[in-house]
């Protein structure tokens, strides 16, 4: 077994003002975004600005923040909603969705597109490398606050960590989580489009690869305790909601290769 690394979730304290590490992993997300895509946008031939790369990662922001909190509330407490529709503005209790913050991106990016009468599926394109980095800070900021742990095991690396009640040695999931959708599908997205794709491919790609890699972690994760298993004793919710993103993954790969249709604007 392994020492958990028991670091103070807040990085850094200025009287009354606490910044935590989950922020603090949040910005590294979209400024890592901005970074890599203003890198892009000047090897576009001039499909994109870096106005229009500030202007996404504004939109995304706000994507990323209003879905993942509605997406938790309705999709992993929807029965504590009914009975007090407040708790959706409690945020800080804490509380965030991918499948929420996915959707909320794809919203966000449908109002970009029309904004600048660009098609949906080029700004996704265009983004979905980038999204790994914030995946990734994501769950290293989960690791820090002690959050989202695995579920028990005796493999040699696995950690006790102090949020725990029942203390019991479990699987750092938020590390594998951090390995796969953050390291792994980055670079997969990145080599993957370097050279120019087909409009639906890399969007495609990147909705195959979370959802696989996250309905394999969700093997070993603890399930949300409100919810817990679905069916059989395994089935997750987390599993549940990333199925869809496979299936629509691979339709859009093959839709992609098919049309062979590049963005022009």
């Amino acid at each position: 077994m392994i020492s958990y690394p028991d670091i103070d979730p807040i990085a850094v304290s200025i009287g009354p003002i606490s910044v935590h590490w989950y922020g603090i992993m949040y910005l590294i997300g979209f400024a890592g975004a901005y970074f890599f895509g203003m890198y892009r946008a000047k090897r576009s031939n001039g499909l994109w600005t870096p106005e229009m790369v500030s202007d996404a990662i504004f939109y995304g922001a706000l994507g990323v923040i209003l879905g993942g909190r509605i997406g938790y509330i309705l999709f992993y407490q929807f029965p504590a909603f009914v009975d007090n529709p407040l708790i959706m503005v409690r945020i800080w209790e804490g509380g965030m969705s991918f499948h929420g913050g996915l959707l909320g991106v794809i919203a966000a990016m449908f109002f970009f597109a029309r904004r600048y009468n660009k098609h949906l599926v080029d700004v996704t394109d265009f983004l979905a490398p980038f999204v790994p980095i914030g995946l990734g800070a994501g769950r290293l900021g989960n690791f820090i606050g002690g959050e989202l742990w695995g579920k028990p095991t005796d493999v040699s690396w696995a950690m006790i960590f102090p949020n725990d009640p029942l203390q019991l040695a479990r699987h750092p999931s938020q590390l594998y989580q951090f390995v796969l959708e953050g390291v792994l599908l980055f670079c997969v997205l990145w080599f993957f489009s370097q050279k120019s794709k087909p409009r639906y491919c890399v969007s495609g790609v990147f909705l195959l690869c979370y959802g696989i890699f996250r309905i394999l972690v969700e093997f070993v994760r603890e399930p949300d305790s409100q919810i817990g298993y679905l069916a059989f004793g395994w089935v997750t919710q987390g599993q549940l909601l990333s199925l869809p993103m496979v299936i629509i993954g691979a339709g859009l790969i093959v839709t992609g290769f098919k049309l062979k249709v590049f963005p022009k604007s």
